[in-house]
């Protein structure tokens, strides 16, 4: 199997692509194997991205009373989680946030509210804040408000926003089994909106949820199909009040071929591991970049607590890797 994942490897350097056929023995890979997938995985991303690593951070810019019922989620009015509740934090938090997240090297800073979408005079603080975040840093501000249309992206890219991020969260086939307030091509619109509009588009999902390994491939293709320029993964940290508190996490090893077989699915797109990552890799969690990550959020995380910029700083350190630099072109 060694050698069919080197040779498949070399076809995406080259420009070629796996099928989903090809992806599903992927996520079979044991053993020695795995060494394989890794260093084709890293030799992919180093192709097509280089040697550099991008940092983001977020902001959790609103908190709680979510009408929709995710089941991971612990923002849901649907389950009790003792989570913050507070409504849209003023220009100034947003952008002294902004200012913090430059600071520790991120290049993308996302503006992340709860809820199914934004309205009105929300949107108007949103891109008040956007325009000084512009002004004020060289970080690109991202943001991720839920389900919007293509008047709201457009007049948020005019703002500055530079990335707009919406999580499919898991595959259109296990979709009703964690969330059924809203629909699956709803999500899709969104992303569509959003690329109408010009805007860079980051989305991925949460693995762990009960998904099946043909669907974390399902996922991977979708996205691809979607042609987003960012992918984030995330990890099922479980939340208790939610329906998913007594999920069982995924293995580190599950977690890295996980990541391996979106690179080798989504070959030339920044992959970021984001959220869970501390409780599902455990020891491992430097390994995301052997298995083909070209990131990772940095600081907390929504409603769950991350690493310190200093530790993953030294991680970057001694695993001798570079950081992109902070610029507002980019997302």
């Amino acid at each position: 199997m060694k050698q069919w994942i080197a040779e498949l490897a070399d076809r995406v350097i080259a420009g070629g692509f796996v099928t989903e056929e090809e992806a599903g023995t992927l996520m079979g890979a044991t053993g020695s194997d795995l060494f394989a997938l890794f260093l084709g995985a890293t030799r992919i991303r180093e192709q097509f991205l280089g040697s550099g690593v991008h940092l983001c951070a977020i902001i959790n810019a609103k908190s709680g009373r979510c009408p929709e019922n995710c089941a991971f989620c612990a923002q849901s009015a649907h389950f009790e989680t003792g989570v913050a509740v507070y409504p849209l934090v003023d220009e100034e938090r947003i952008v002294a946030e902004a200012k913090c997240a430059q600071d520790s090297g991120s290049s993308c800073y996302g503006i992340v509210t709860s809820g199914t979408s934004v309205q009105g005079d929300e949107v108007d603080l949103i891109c008040g804040a956007l325009r000084r975040i512009r002004r004020e840093t060289a970080i690109a501000p991202a943001c991720s408000l839920g389900i919007i249309s293509l008047e709201t992206a457009r007049a948020l890219k005019e703002a500055g926003m530079v990335t707009y991020h919406h999580n499919l969260e898991t595959a259109r086939s296990f979709f009703p089994n964690i969330c059924g307030t809203h629909d699956y091509d709803e999500d899709i619109a969104t992303i569509r909106s959003v690329k109408e509009a010009g805007i860079r588009v980051c989305s991925g999902g949460i693995l762990g949820l009960g998904e099946s390994p043909a669907q974390r491939v399902e996922l991977a293709f979708t996205l691809r199909e979607l042609e987003v320029e960012s992918i984030p993964l995330n990890f099922l940290n479980p939340i208790p009040g939610t329906p998913l508190e007594g999920a069982e996490l995924i293995t580190p090893l599950e977690c890295l071929k996980a990541i391996a077989l979106f690179r080798y699915v989504n070959p030339t797109r920044q992959i970021s591991v984001c959220g869970g990552r501390e409780k599902n890799l455990r020891d491992l969690q430097s390994w995301i970049f052997f298995a083909g990550a070209s990131g990772t959020m940095t600081g907390n995380y929504l409603t769950t607590t991350g690493r310190s910029a200093d530790e993953d700083w030294l991680m970057l350190a001694d695993l001798e890797l570079t950081v992109t630099a902070c610029r507002g072109d980019k997302g």
